[in-house]
């Protein structure tokens, strides 16, 4: 799948599966628009990405939001790709002191942004015929205890890109879901784990799939390009699931 010349911002970009997205799609001779909070590991994977446009902001805010869209046209002249995966967790039960904090901050990032970021891209891609993938989860598909805000935030983002890829599809632009089962990335830690909590949570992870096995984020990634490139032109409103078989489980 070549991706010559074609410019892909991708939210979420300074590890994981955002990582491993851009650097596959600079790879495939895409340019690319990395997205995240910290400049460091941006700057990481920048040196796997050739010459990439670091664009260091927070999504669930709108004037960095605006900012990645401008420091995207004014770099690279066009957008051809959005890829929506900045993403945070967030556990609490509804009967919790902080529930509402916590639904409206998982929220914030996991929904709105992507509502936000793209509605500022849009004009744009209904230029280049462009398409958006949002990474999502299979917690929109399977309730996961404890997460009730996480859960929300990630079947709303399915039903958004079901809505947008309607309304988008006379324009020439397609809109789709990835749902990953558990993948080997840094968001528990990123979470405050301990190293210890993490390896014990990393094999609940693992009993939970039917396949026995965490998926890495660069498979993650193959999928994200298969169904950004023009293999998968008639796909559109689709959420798809890579999960090691997760949601076969009781």
């Amino acid at each position: 799948m070549s991706f010559q010349d074609k410019v892909v911002i991708v939210t979420g970009a300074s590890s994981g599966i955002g990582a491993a997205i851009a650097i596959k799609f600079a790879a495939e001779g895409a340019k690319v628009a990395l997205v995240g909070r910290n400049q460091e590991k941006l700057n990481n994977v920048a040196k796997k990405c050739g010459n990439p446009v670091i664009i260091v902001a927070d999504v669930s805010k709108d004037d960095d939001a605006r900012r990645v869209i401008e420091e995207t046209m004014s770099n690279l002249g066009k957008i051809d790709i959005l890829i929506n995966n900045a993403g945070i967790g967030g556990t609490t039960d509804i009967q919790k002191p902080d529930a509402v904090e916590i639904f409206d901050r998982v929220m914030a990032t996991n929904l709105r942004a992507v509502v936000f970021l793209t509605h500022l891209a849009v004009p744009h891609l209904v230029n280049t015929k462009g398409n958006i993938v949002n990474i999502s989860s299979i917690a929109a598909l399977k309730v996961l205890p404890g997460s009730f805000a996480y859960c929300a935030s990630k079947a709303g983002l399915d039903h958004f890109t079901r809505a947008v890829a309607l309304e988008l599809a006379p324009h020439g632009v397609r809109v789709n879901a990835i749902n990953p089962g558990p993948v080997k990335t840094d968001i528990i830690e990123n979470m405050g784990a301990p190293k210890e909590l993490q390896e014990v949570i990393f094999r609940k992870m693992q009993d939970m799939t039917a396949l026995n096995r965490v998926s890495d984020p660069e498979e993650v990634a193959d999928l994200v390009l298969f169904v950004a490139s023009e293999k998968s032109k008639g796909i559109t409103g689709s959420t798809i699931v890579t999960d090691n078989g997760t949601i076969l489980k009781a």
